[in-house]
């Protein structure tokens, strides 16, 4: 029997794991591509009705992210209508329609196997409806767990969601590992003809769980009082956090769900402009490159098709771990200079990569520096930006500003992702490069420009920005 005066935590835990399988939903969706991009140009490349370039591979290995955007955007739309949670079931439906369809593009109308123009416009648009998706999940699940979460734990709550994106991207790197290792004959044959499509369709099977599990959790709590459901609210509420305190925060609720709402520069541009950048950097240190490409990358740097895979896996475990580096030291250190540390790390193992890539230079130093990169990415700008856009805002514009500074976010990954194919058979060392730099303007804006949002509220934070 749960107690009724402290809520159960059990109750809490399984509803905010049902939430969190949207960030690992976010993550298998953006980083299936890194398995089966390569096979897709091979299998687009055979086609004889238009030519299939480098230019156009890089927008057929990026075009979920355009997806993302008008995710990101109508999630203001759709999440105070339908609620946080019948939003995220039409996501999760999005990531099922994907899938199929990624995974078999002709199924309406189209010869099996015979690629051609319209065939690839019929795929990227099964990836943008999977990206949409994505837009969806990375708007509304930390919402939907910051509405349900007692106070005292929702940092916490939140931060697993930015776990759950990065063990969602090592899960489909494991998987498609699996896939190319099962195989049979040639497998770069088998990867062409359907070792790609396999990788796609994998993800109908978590997209189908996350939708159904979704049917048995509650809507939250704020969204059920601006229904109008308040004994609904009220009885969340309990199971949640006990008797004695659901009434307390019902009423808290009904004070607050009417928010005040002022223009979007009420407290000057600066405040936008730094969300803005805080977004920007995050994508145009290029850790989608490397996230999206890899295994493209560990070949160019001379390892074979199935080593590069187990390298990819290897990468996906350091994320996870530097992850949680940055989820239990952002209190205690701060924002500024975990993002700091990690912008010079960034810088270190992208001119490493660069130089190595110049001289020609193949082997398990190459692994060594995209480590370092990524790891200095996961423990600083991986987790860190979202929990600044999250607090930097005032009360009253931060609606607009967030989703504004998402926006931002999934068109610098867009711009950056599809440009690197080019960039790459341009000079792979100069692209390289170019990321080493933006991670070293990152360190600088952060110094400049930043302030520290550790230890105040968001009352506080009104208050800097009347000044």
């Amino acid at each position: 029997m749960k107690n009724m005066d402290k809520g159960s935590k059990v109750y809490l835990g399984a509803i905010t794991f049902v939430a969190v399988l949207g960030g690992l939903l976010f993550g298998y969706d953006t980083a299936v591509i890194s398995g089966a991009e390569k096979a897709l140009e091979a299998f687009f490349s055979q086609s004889t009705d238009f030519i299939y370039s480098k230019g156009w591979h890089g927008i057929t290995a990026s075009s979920a992210l355009i997806g993302c955007v008008i995710g990101g955007a109508i999630s203001g739309l759709l999440a105070p209508r339908w609620g946080r949670r019948n939003s995220l079931i039409f996501a999760s439906l999005l990531f099922f329609l994907s899938a199929i369809g990624s995974w078999r593009p002709e199924i309406l109308f189209f010869e099996y196997g015979k690629p051609s123009f319209q065939l690839l416009l019929t795929f990227n648009a099964y990836r943008v409806l999977g990206g949409i998706g994505v837009g969806l999940a990375s708007a509304i699940c930390p919402m939907y767990i910051a509405e349900v979460a007692p106070a005292n734990v929702r940092g916490r709550l939140v931060s697993v969601n930015q776990f759950a994106i990065i063990f969602g991207m090592l899960v489909v790197y494991f998987v498609n590992y699996l896939i190319r290792m099962n195989l049979t004959g040639n497998i770069e044959v088998a990867m062409m003809e359907i070792g790609w499509r396999r990788m796609f369709l994998s993800e109908a099977f978590p997209a189908a769980t996350f939708g159904l599990l979704l049917l048995m959790v509650p809507k939250t709590p704020r969204y059920l009082v601006m229904s109008g459901s308040e004994t609904k609210a009220l009885h969340v509420l309990t199971k949640i956090n006990g008797v004695s305190v659901a009434k307390t925060i019902l009423e808290e609720i009904k004070e607050t769900v009417v928010e005040k709402r002022e223009k979007l520069f009420s407290y000057g541009v600066t405040v936008v402009i730094i969300g803005i950048l805080l977004s920007f950097f995050q994508q145009a240190v290029g850790i989608n490159v490397v996230l999206y490409y890899a295994p493209r990358i560990f070949e160019n740097l001379g390892a074979s098709g199935d080593v590069s895979m187990r390298q990819t896996v290897v990468m996906g475990v350091v994320n996870i771990i530097f992850t949680l580096v940055a989820i239990f030291t952002v209190d205690k250190f701060g924002r500024k200079p975990l993002l700091v540390i990690g912008s010079i790390g960034m810088m270190v193992g992208m001119a490493a990569l660069s130089v190595l890539s110049f001289m020609d230079v193949i082997g398990v130093a190459a692994l060594v520096f995209i480590i370092i990169y990524t790891a200095s990415f996961m423990m600083s700008w991986g987790p860190i930006t979202w929990v600044l856009i999250s607090e930097i805002f005032p009360n009253t514009i931060r609606g607009q500003a967030v989703a504004i500074a998402v926006a931002a976010q999934w068109i610098s990954n867009f711009v950056v992702s599809s440009t690197f194919p080019s960039l790459s058979e341009w000079s792979t060392g100069g692209a390289y490069l170019i990321y080493a730099v933006f991670s070293l303007l990152s360190a600088v804006f952060v110094l400049k420009m930043v302030p520290e949002t550790k230890g105040k509220t968001l009352e506080d934070m009104s208050r800097l920005w009347r000044k």
